[in-house]
């Protein structure tokens, strides 16, 4: 095969690729605004500590901005400042440079993969059970946590 005609095979490749791709979101727009999950408004409560997401079916849902990557730890100006995609498929705070889904919302996906992995190995380590008190008990009987040996180095 020559190198225009691989070109042009590779542009094709591209362009079905690319076609294929569009109609999985136009597939997907559709079954959004079937289902109506996308925001029509969104506000923060500085009372409550809570952002709430007002959907096109009639919905709303709330949750703590401390919960989500990127919110947490941020003043009350800079969360009430809520921008919605020409969709309402997704939120954006322009003072953070925050963007978030509505359907990640919903299903409970508050960060990326990797930051979502760190919060729950964070809460994993803290968990209280009774093994963990029994073995806490035992070692305060002996005297508490076991002193770690010195090591001495040698130059």
């Amino acid at each position: 095969m020559s190198k225009v005609k691989k070109a042009e095979q590779t542009q094709e490749d591209w362009l079905i690729a690319a076609l294929k791709k569009t109609d999985r979101a136009k597939m997907r727009g559709r079954i959004e605004r079937v289902t109506k999950l996308y925001a029509v408004n969104a506000k923060f409560d500085s009372k409550k500590k809570v952002i709430t997401i007002g959907l096109a079916n009639g919905l709303s849902f709330s949750f703590p901005p401390k919960l989500v990557e990127g919110l947490s730890r941020r003043s009350a100006e800079s969360l009430s400042c809520i921008e919605i995609s020409p969709m309402g498929t997704g939120l954006h705070w322009p003072k953070l440079d925050v963007d978030l889904t509505v359907e990640g919302l919903l299903s409970g996906m508050f960060g990326s993969e990797k930051w979502m992995l760190r919060q729950h190995l964070a809460k994993a380590g803290s968990v209280k059970s009774v093994a963990k008190s029994k073995a806490s008990r035992e070692n305060g009987a002996k005297g508490g946590r076991p002193k770690k040996e010195e090591r001495i180095s040698s130059n």
